[in-house]
């Protein structure tokens, strides 16, 4: 199949990238890399991104991925700037409830009520843990900081998955049933692998029948992850508001994210909700 130059009919991006990171020796690399090849270094470089495929807005976020905990805040007013001077983005803020972090994520909130802030974003990949089983106090009051400024200006708080370690899916579970019918919990990749998927497909759809305000994108999902969480959508009746669109550029690649959601043998109906509308009723037309 040949890949259009535009997409088909509307499409929101609801998690991306915007700032510029310097090369970095991940792993055993000898040399400093930049895997993602390119990044869209200020809103401008975004935006004729959205414009070349087609994507009418999009929520953005800091750019990360290197070890360096100052990295992603240090973009916090990229995001800021941008989004106020721009009414096709929203953005998310990077926070984090390392208490190494306090002072980084304090200053933070203090601008969660910014216009065009929608969202707070974390990872554990920099150390931590999302169980709140394994706080200690410094960790849970930092984490109650965080969660007390998305209830206070309605933000919705994406935190990153993955295969393995501390992202792993089991560690979330506790913070979802924790803390999910009091803030909104997004749930970025899904998983972010074969295990995250089958733990979490049926489970997700548990929550929101349970009352839980979760919600996910499919960004990074293996082969069977996106098509099985729509089709059981379809089956069980429940959980079609609470799946977005994503592209997770510049870490993944778009129309990868775009096809596993337009080509999936499901309605018309569920993908217009996915593509778009979700989008709209989560942060707003």
């Amino acid at each position: 199949m040949a890949q259009p130059d535009k997409v088909r009919g509307r499409v929101v991006d609801a998690h991306s990238h915007i700032g510029a990171m310097q090369a970095w020796k991940f792993y055993d690399l000898k040399e400093p890399v930049k895997p993602t090849v390119y990044e869209f270094a200020d809103g401008r470089d975004y935006l004729r991104h959205l414009d070349g495929v087609g994507v009418e807005r999009g929520l953005v976020l800091p750019n990360y991925g290197i070890p360096v905990q100052d990295q992603a805040f240090s973009l916090n007013p990229l995001v800021i700037d941008t989004v106020a001077a721009n009414d096709r983005l929203v953005g998310g803020l990077w926070v984090s409830i390392l208490p190494q972090n306090k002072e980084r994520t304090l200053e933070t909130l203090k601008h969660a009520g910014e216009p065009g802030i929608v969202a707070l974003k974390t990872t554990f990949l920099l150390g931590g843990n999302p169980d709140p089983n394994t706080w200690d106090d410094d960790t849970r009051e930092l984490a109650e900081a965080c969660f007390a400024a998305a209830e206070r200006h309605d933000l919705v708080f994406h935190f990153h998955t993955s295969a393995g370690g501390a992202s792993d899916i089991n560690n979330f579970i506790p913070l979802v049933e924790q803390y999910g019918k009091r803030i909104k919990i997004y749930l970025v990749h899904f998983g972010g692998g074969v295990s995250g998927h089958i733990k979490l497909v049926p489970r997700f759809l548990d929550w929101v029948e349970q009352g839980y305000r979760v919600y996910c994108d499919t960004t990074w999902t293996i082969g069977f992850g996106a098509r099985w969480l729509m089709t059981e959508i379809e089956k069980r009746g429940v959980g079609a508001d609470r799946v977005l669109f994503a592209s997770d550029e510049p870490w993944s690649d778009f129309w990868g994210e775009y096809w596993k959601i337009q080509g999936a043998p499901v309605s018309d109906e569920l993908k217009q909700r996915i593509l778009y509308r979700n989008y709209e009723e989560l942060y707003g037309s």
